[in-house]
């Protein structure tokens, strides 16, 4: 028998309609709950993916909001909530890159990637919050709500010629240890799971060759590449009553990336 520890639970995921955050839309689609795909480009893939997803007996929407746009933002909880009543889980995983020498950076590169990576958390963070607040605890979960914010591995490691990047997710790791610290009276629980790389079309030149794949390994102690249904499995768990004492942590996957793996071999 499957198990599906989400069922009856609502959740949206950001940014599902590609990557990592598809990964963990069928994942959490699959554990029972009924997903919101979320999109802002490629509206026929989202729609292709919440399908799908729905075909395994929940039901799921495909709504368009860019994460950094308050109105639309708002809008997309709106809709959501006239269609289900109300949300248990949001995963923030919208997020972008647009890399550049530092000297070189332009104000709308730095703006882009935090308007989305860490301004699109916070929008979204607070439409979920302000609505499990509202409702208070369900039946269908230990927790009133659960948040999982995606980050990286660069929330910790420097990463030049991606100011930024690296910048959105160190900031992300404090916007979640706060909102935990803040939100836990509430019985809402905050984490976040930091990917080491995983093979998606963000990061394609990094995997998609013989000799960068080969290259990029050499940064993984664990010998392999993650792939999105790493990053579904840890949401599953992370949304799940199994992780119900877990709060305010971030949860690495990485195949050990954030082991420095230079120092093994002498640094």
């Amino acid at each position: 028998m499957v198990h599906q520890p989400l069922v009856g639970q609502n959740a949206l995921v950001t940014g599902a309609n590609s990557g990592i955050g598809e990964g963990v839309a069928r994942a959490l689609g699959a554990a029972g709950a009924n997903v919101v795909v979320n999109y802002v480009t490629a509206e026929d893939t989202a729609e292709r993916i919440a399908k799908e997803i729905a075909a395994g007996g929940v039901e799921t929407l495909a709504l368009r909001a860019d994460v950094s746009k308050e109105a639309e933002v708002a809008a997309m909880f709106r809709e959501m909530c006239s269609r289900w009543g109300t949300i248990d889980i949001l995963v923030n995983n919208a997020g972008l890159q647009r890399d550049a020498a530092f000297v070189d950076m332009t104000l709308d590169q730095w703006n882009l990637v935090l308007g989305v990576n860490l301004t699109g958390m916070f929008l979204c963070t607070r439409e979920a919050v302000r609505e499990m607040i509202r409702r208070g605890p369900r039946p269908v979960s230990r927790a009133t709500g659960k948040v999982i914010c995606m980050s990286s591995v660069h929330e910790v490691i420097p990463w030049a010629g991606h100011a930024n990047y690296a910048a959105s997710k160190g900031g992300v790791k404090l916007f979640m240890q706060s909102l935990a610290q803040e939100l836990a009276p509430h019985r809402i629980r905050v984490n976040s799971i930091a990917p080491g790389a995983i093979q998606t079309p963000i990061n394609r030149a990094a995997w998609d060759t013989p000799a960068a794949l080969a290259s990029l390994l050499t940064l993984i102690p664990y010998g392999r590449i993650g792939v999105p249904e790493d990053i579904g499995k840890a949401a599953v768990w992370l949304a799940s009553d199994d992780s119900d004492y877990v709060h305010g942590q971030t949860l690495f996957v990485d195949g050990g990336m954030t082991l420095y793996p230079e120092f093994g071999r002498g640094g």
